[in-house]
């Protein structure tokens, strides 16, 4: 599988990186009492922070909603998902455990303050580019409506796009039946390339940790526009 860049969003945001796991011989289940607590801990924490903080003091939030302007998308209309999950917990409506690969993607995304998407490899059609969306690329998201994603940062493969730092689609959706995945990190546009792709394999080794397999990262970016995954 070949996963590039479209040269137009490098020239509308030439800082953009994206951060890809790949792993294989994965178990998806419940989560272990250790990861649920530490999100519900970790949730906790961030609510007492947003006490005294707006969202969009956090520099990886407002970054994102720089990215969003670039692009020409509205950022207080379509929310990226951190953006997303960050006032949910202002409001103390914490994300409860679902499984493993969800409440580790979850638990990354608040973390680290950028969005994050997983997503079935098996389900994925051919090639991936990753682009900004015209004004006919939609598709049925896991907030359990139609979603258009008109100049927004997404994911397509050779059917359709699945995935995007807005929302992910239900036809690429992680299940407890999922042996390979691949995981998408949407880097702040201020980190190099080095710096992303620690990030991405620490997330990797902690994910492996909990789900076992293996992984393999990778950084897309300006220096580097595509990748092949196999």
């Amino acid at each position: 599988m070949n996963i590039e860049m479209d040269t137009k969003l490098l020239q509308a945001m030439p800082g953009i990186k994206l951060g890809i796991n790949y792993y294989t011989k994965i178990t998806v289940s419940e989560s272990p009492q250790m990861l649920k607590g530490r999100l519900q801990l970790f949730q906790e924490q961030l609510f007492f922070e947003l006490e005294d903080k707006s969202v969009t003091d956090f520099p990886g939030i407002q970054e994102w909603r720089t990215v969003w302007k670039a692009l020409g998308a509205d950022p207080n209309r379509y929310r990226h998902s951190t953006e997303a999950l960050m006032r949910r917990v202002k409001k103390q409506n914490y994300m409860t455990p679902f499984h493993s690969a969800v409440d580790l993607n979850t638990f990354f995304s608040l973390q680290h303050v950028i969005p994050a998407g997983i997503y079935d490899f098996e389900k994925i059609v051919g090639d991936i580019n990753v682009s900004t969306g015209t004004d006919t690329d939609g598709y049925d998201g896991l907030n359990g409506r139609f979603n258009s994603l008109h100049n927004i940062l997404l994911l397509k493969d050779g059917f359709s796009p699945f995935g995007s730092p807005f929302v992910d689609s239900v036809r690429t959706a992680v299940t407890e039946e999922t042996t390979e995945a691949l995981h998408i990190f949407f880097i702040r546009p201020s980190m190099d390339a080095t710096e992303a792709l620690a990030l991405t394999t620490a997330c990797g080794n902690m994910f492996t940790s909990i789900s076992g397999g293996e992984v393999c990262s990778y950084v897309l970016h300006e220096g580097q526009t595509s990748i092949i995954v196999n």
